[in-house]
Order: C-alpha cells, then structure tokens, then sequence
C-alpha cells in the first residue's frame, strides 16, 4: 500500500473532510476510483476501501467524500486515518519524480562515496519536502529534497547520493 495521505478535520455537516496530502499534486487522486483508509503498520489486507464521491481542492486545501462517509460525525471518526492505495492503482511517475514510498529504504551516500545512512522518513515543508536519514546509531539527518542536494536517485539499486558532507 502506498501511503498518500492524513485524513485531517472533517469538512461540514455531510461527511465531507479535509485531507493532509503527502505529495505534490494531490488533486491527481480524484483520478482514483477509490481510496484505501487503515493506519501505520496495517498489512494491506486491513486496509478498508473506500469509493470516492467526490474530491476538490478549495483554498490550497484538498476536501473529499467518501461512500458510507454520511455525516459530520462519521468524517470526525477518521481524523488522523492514512489514505492510500495498492501501488497497481496508481499511475507511473514521470522521470525525477518519486512515490514517497519509494524512497524509504534507500541508502544514502554522498559525493565522495561515505554512507550517511537510510532513509526512514519524509517531511512536508511549505518550502520543499525533507529526507530523514538515520545513520544507524542513532541520529538522524535532515536533508532538503531538492535537486541541489539530491544528486541522483537509483530505485533499482536501493541508493541516493547526495551533495552533502557527513559531518553536517
């Protein structure tokens, strides 16, 4: 299951709610037939799918309905609720461009070949998204995912390398 999104506030009085994209272009999900609800560490199968009504994006803010999503009450129910869909629903990335899940678990590396650890995470800024890298003993490093830092992405080869020291 690839991870889209959160499920933020509900959105009026009929069902409606807010979501908390992780991806650039979250108006490409209203291409989706249905969304997928469950949480961190739910095996696919428990993941509960959903038809999706309708979505828009209104103010920088994506708002969605949900089949059996009737009221206020039920969309309050799913606040925090992770959004996503089976990797085969989705449509392929362009070249540059990344699922988030993708990259978790990537190695990272920098310019001069020393390992700066894995990536364990994403972050969402109003700037630009941030990589989490822990290093294996513990710490962690945050490194903008921008294409000055981030030199070249190989998903086949399980690496990143990057233009940053590992002493920073």
């Amino acid at each position: 299951m690839v991870v889209l999104g959160r499920i933020g506030a509900a959105s009026g009085v009929r069902g409606g709610v807010h979501i908390h994209p992780f991806a650039d272009d979250p108006h490409q999900w209203s291409t989706l037939a249905h969304w997928w609800l469950g949480s961190d560490g739910d095996a696919a199968a428990c993941w509960q799918q959903r038809k999706l009504i309708g979505c828009s994006l209104r103010n920088g803010r994506l708002t969605a309905r949900l089949e059996g999503v009737a009221d206020r009450n039920a969309a309050e129910a799913l606040s925090g609720v992770l959004v996503g869909a089976p990797r085969s629903a989705l449509p392929p990335t362009a070249e540059d461009e990344y699922y988030w899940a993708d990259l978790l678990g990537l190695a990272v590396s920098n310019t001069r070949h020393q390992p700066l650890g894995r990536i364990v995470g994403l972050i969402e800024t109003p700037a630009n998204a941030v990589l989490q890298v822990a290093d294996g003993n513990g710490g962690e490093r945050l490194l903008p995912f921008v294409a000055a830092v981030v030199l070249e992405v190989d998903l086949a080869g399980g690496r990143m390398t990057v233009d940053w020291e590992a002493d920073w």
